[in-house]
């Protein structure tokens, strides 16, 4: 048996974090004096000890710890962990350098005001533009969350709205030129644009908007693809000969990077879309709460016996087992999510009750949305 201290030493771990491991489950001693209080632990638990600590040191999540010692004589689970924190670790690489680069842009758009173009495929902003429109806010207390995001990177823009109870994101890939940015524009500029990419094309009449911060332009030279200009504080789209563009909102959109995660979900399950939708819509709601003075349907899930997903019809169903899955959400958003979708098939990650649910494209990583959970 050995010491706190010499399983400290033999295994890079500090003894206040063993303790910490201790008290988090993770790394339980052999043995407890009970007289004494001490700590002692077996020659096996070195190597977990000694993985714990590798862990530790890259940053990995706890829960992602323990998982790996459970799983530590299983290499396929715990190299799906290592994965999965190696692309997160990756991810906020890029995400760091993408923020410094918006930094030096906003210090030299400062001194000297600079333009970035994008050239897209129409189509695919036509699709990203309506992934995202049914999560854009409409609370006159939150201006901030009533419009979409532009989010430019160096190979292209992602969408992103959100107005609290729920976000959601796609990426259309392109060609840019100039420096990476972020612009809000207005739901109106939004709803302007899709109008645009709609059209055929052939001098069509876009209409305009009541709202005085989108112009509809003409006889600007185009073609099929979409061409958008972020200059200063406007956005500006050219789709075949006619021209879109307004203002965007002052305010700075909320950190979403956040909950961009590459956690690896509890259930990542497939789903007819149809099916599902008249799951949903055939049937009243679980329970229906009220919020702000408005009632809102709540839309119970859980697993079937074969692991598939099935709408439940009560909270607490009466087979239900204590660990049984049941996530509660808004039914009108969770058809929103599926309409949005527009796929004969999508993939929902669940991974408990307090967890967002996650809506997938099971052909487009890049688009999905995030319905946040209604305690049950």
């Amino acid at each position: 048996m050995r010491s706190i201290g010499e399983l400290a030493r033999a295994s890079g771990l500090t003894v206040s974090a063993l303790r910490f491991y201790d008290r988090s489950g993770v790394l339980v001693p052999a043995l407890v004096d009970p007289v004494t209080g001490y700590r002692w632990y077996a020659d096996e638990q070195v190597v977990p000890a000694r993985l714990v600590a590798g862990l530790r040191r890259v940053g990995m999540p706890l829960a992602e710890i323990a998982a790996a010692v459970r799983h530590r004589a299983e290499p396929a689970v715990v190299g799906r962990l290592l994965d999965a924190h190696l692309r997160r670790l990756e991810d906020g690489l890029t995400d760091a350098r993408r923020e410094l680069s918006r930094v030096r842009a906003l210090i030299d758009h400062e001194e000297h005001p600079m333009t970035t173009r994008l050239v897209l495929s129409r189509a695919d902003l036509a699709a990203a533009i309506d992934a995202v429109r049914f999560a854009v806010g409409t609370d006159p207390e939150l201006p901030v969350l009533s419009g979409v995001l532009f989010d430019v990177a160096a190979d292209g823009v992602r969408l992103v709205a959100t107005d609290r109870h729920r976000m959601a994101v796609a990426r259309v890939p392109g060609t840019v030129d100039g420096p990476i940015r972020r612009l809000l524009a207005p739901v109106a500029l939004v709803d302007a644009v899709r109008e645009l990419l709609g059209g055929t094309g052939d001098g069509g009449v876009v209409p305009s908007s009541a709202d005085d911060a989108v112009r509809v332009l003409s006889g600007v030279d185009g073609g099929a693809d979409a061409r958008l200009r972020l200059d200063g504080d406007g956005l500006t789209v050219t789709v075949a000969g006619r021209e879109v563009g307004g203002a965007a909102l002052p305010d700075e959109f909320p950190d979403y990077q956040r909950l961009l995660g590459t956690r690896v979900p509890a259930y990542r399950i497939t789903v007819d879309v149809p099916a599902l939708r008249a799951q949903v819509a055939g049937r009243p709601p679980a329970r229906v709460l009220r919020h702000e003075g408005v009632d809102v349907p709540v839309t119970v899930l859980g697993l079937d016996d074969a692991g598939g997903l099935r709408v439940l019809d009560d909270a607490a169903p009466a087979d239900a087992t204590p660990d049984a899955v049941r996530l509660g959400v808004n039914g009108r958003y969770l058809l929103d999510a599926l309409d949005a979708g527009d796929r004969g098939q999508l993939l929902l990650e669940l991974d408990g009750p307090i967890s967002p649910l996650a809506v997938r494209r099971p052909d487009d990583a890049d688009a999905y949305s995030i319905l946040m959970p209604i305690r049950l």
